[in-house]
C-alpha cells in the first residue's frame, strides 16, 4: 500500500514538475471527453488551449525579463534600502510543493471542490491544479507555526472554500469584461485583490466628482489618436520606465519596443486560448443543460488567461514604479519589491474588470492593493523566512524574504492569522469582509445589471 502511495506521489510530482503547459491540455481533453465531445475535437481543443497558454506565458516572460531588471534598476537608482527581499512567487511555490504535508493539503483542496459541486454550493470545477499552491501555502505555514496537521488542513479548507466562492461570485466579471463565458478563475493571486477593490470601488462611487472620472483605453484612443493606441501606450510607458531606470538610450528604446510588443502580442495569444476553449465551453453547457436542469458549471482556469487585456497591462505598467516609490515611504513596510514586480498584472487584473476598464479607478485600487501586500508581507516575513530555510532554500545569514503571493495576499493573510493569532479578533474580520463581498456580488452588482438593462 505504501509503495502504491509512494508511486502515486512520485507520478503526481512529475506531472506538477511538467507545469501547467502540460497539465492544462491533458485536463481540458479529459473534460471534453466527459462532456461528450469527440476525442479528436477534445484533443484538438486541449492542445489549442495549451498552445494559447504557452503563447501567453511566452509574452508574460517577455514582459518579466524586460520589466524585472528595469524595476530593479529603479530600486537602486531611487536609493531604496529595505531589509526584506521580495524573492518572487516561484521560490515560495517551490517551498510549498516541497512540504511533507502537501499530499494531504492537495487532497483537502480537491475533495473540497468536489464536495462543493455535489452540494451545489459552488459552480466552479477547478482544473488549474498547479495553482493549488496558493491555497496550500497557508496550511503549510500554519503547520510550520503550530505543528498541528488538523489546523493546517482546516486552514487549507478555509482557503479552498473562499477561493471557489470568490471564483463563483466574480465569474460574471470574467464573462462580461473579458468575454470568457462559463469560466471562473480560482487563482488567489488575482482574486485576493477584490477584498481591497470591492469596498474601495463602492467608496469611490460615493465621492462627488471622483465618481464621474472614467478614462479607459478606448477613451485614450479617441482623445490622443495614434498616441492612444495600445502599441503607442506600450512604447511610451516602456520608454518612461527605461528613463526612470536610467538606462542608456539604446536600452530605453529596446524596452519601449518590448513593452509595445507585449501590448500587441498578448491579446492575440489570449484569442488563441479562447479559440481552443470555446468547443469545451459549448459542449459543457449543452451537457449540463441535458443532465442537470437549471445547473450551470464553471471551468476554473489560471488567471493568466486574462492578464493579456491591454487595460490590465497598462494599469500594471503604471502601478509598478508607484509601488517601488511607495515601498520607501509606506509606514511599517520593510519589503523591498523586486522579483514579483513583473507579475503585478495578476494583482490588478480583476480590479480592472471590476472597474469595467476605468484606468483611473484601477490605478488607485491597484496602489492600495500592492500597499496591503507590502504590509502583510512584512508581518509574515519571519515565519516565511524560517519555513524557506527549513526546506533548504539558500539564504544569506540574517536576510529575510517575502513575495507578492503566499500570506502577503489579503485573503491568505487573514486566514493565516485566524489560525495563528487571536481568533476572536481575526475571524470576525474575515467573516465581515467576505460577507461584504458576497453582498456586493450577489446584490449590488445584480441590481446594477438590472438597471443597466432597463436603461
Amino acid at each position: 500500500m505504501n509503495q502504491v502511495l509512494q508511486a502515486t506521489y512520485v507520478a503526481f510530482r512529475a506531472l506538477m514538475g511538467a507545469g501547467a503547459v502540460v497539465i492544462l491540455p491533458i485536463i481540458i481533453t479529459i473534460v471534453g471527453l466527459i462532456v461528450r465531445l469527440k476525442f479528436s475535437k477534445a484533443l484538438k481543443a486541449g492542445l489549442t488551449v495549451g498552445i494559447g497558454f504557452a503563447g501567453i506565458n511566452l509574452v508574460i516572460n517577455l514582459l518579466s525579463t524586460n520589466l524585472g531588471p528595469a524595476a530593479k534598476a529603479m530600486v537602486e537608482n531611487f536609493g531604496i534600502k529595505l531589509d526584506i527581499l521580495d524573492v518572487g512567487w516561484g521560490a515560495i511555490a517551490a517551498v510549498t510543493w516541497s512540504s511533507p504535508i502537501i499530499p494531504v493539503l492537495i487532497g483537502v483542496i480537491f475533495l473540497t471542490n468536489i464536495l462543493l459541486l455535489v452540494l451545489k454550493a459552488s459552480d466552479t470545477l477547478d482544473v488549474d491544479i498547479w495553482n493549488y499552491h496558493h491555497m496550500a501555502i497557508v496550511g503549510v505555514m500554519v503547520y510550520f507555526v503550530t505543528n498541528n496537521l488538523l489546523y493546517a488542513s482546516l486552514a487549507t479548507l478555509f482557503m479552498a472554500i473562499i477561493t471557489f466562492k470568490l471564483s463563483d461570485w466574480s465569474a460574471p466579471l470574467v464573462e462580461k469584461y473579458f468575454g470568457l463565458p462559463s469560466i471562473s478563475l480560482p487563482t488567489m493571486s488575482a482574486l485576493s485583490s477584490l477584498l481591497i477593490a470591492v469596498p474601495m470601488n463602492w467608496l469611490l462611487d460615493k465621492i462627488p466628482g471622483v465618481n464621474k472620472i472614467n478614462f479607459s483605453i478606448k477613451d485614450a484612443q479617441k482623445k490622443f489618436g495614434i498616441f492612444g493606441e495600445p502599441i503607442m501606450l506600450g512604447f511610451i510607458l516602456g520608454a518612461v520606465i527605461g528613463l526612470l531606470a536610467r538606462y542608456p538610450v539604446d536600452k530605453v528604446l529596446a524596452l519601449a519596443v518590448y513593452m509595445a510588443a507585449v501590448l500587441v502580442l498578448i491579446p492575440k495569444m489570449t484569442a488563441l486560448f479562447v479559440e481552443g476553449l470555446m468547443p469545451i465551453s459549448e459542449a459543457a453547457t449543452k451537457f449540463t443543460q441535458e443532465r442537470f436542469k437549471g445547473r450551470k458549471f464553471l471551468i476554473g482556469l489560471d488567471a493568466a488567461v486574462i492578464v493579456g487585456d491591454q487595460s490590465v497591462i497598462t494599469t500594471a505598467l503604471i502601478v509598478t514604479p508607484i509601488t517601488i516609490l511607495m515601498a520607501a515611504v509606506l509606514p511599517g513596510n520593510r519589503v523591498l519589491p523586486f522579483a514579483d514586480l513583473a507579475v503585478i498584472t495578476f494583482r490588478v487584473a480583476m480590479i480592472v474588470a471590476l472597474c469595467n476598464g476605468n484606468l483611473f479607478k484601477s490605478i488607485i485600487m491597484g496602489i492600495f492593493t500592492t500597499g496591503a501586500i507590502l504590509l502583510a508581507g512584512t508581518a509574515t516575513s519571519p515565519v516565511l523566512t524560517a519555513l524557506a530555510k527549513s526546506t533548504g532554500l539558500n539564504l544569506a545569514n540574517g536576510s529575510q524574504i517575502s513575495c507578492f503571493a503566499a500570506t502577503s495576499l489579503s485573503v491568505s493573510y487573514l486566514v493565516y492569522e485566524v489560525f495563528v493569532s487571536n481568533v476572536m479578533i481575526t475571524l470576525p474580520i474575515l467573516i465581515v469582509v467576505l460577507a461584504a463581498c458576497w453582498y456586493y456580488f450577489g446584490h449590488v452588482r445584480k441590481l446594477k445589471g438590472i438597471m443597466e438593462e432597463a436603461s
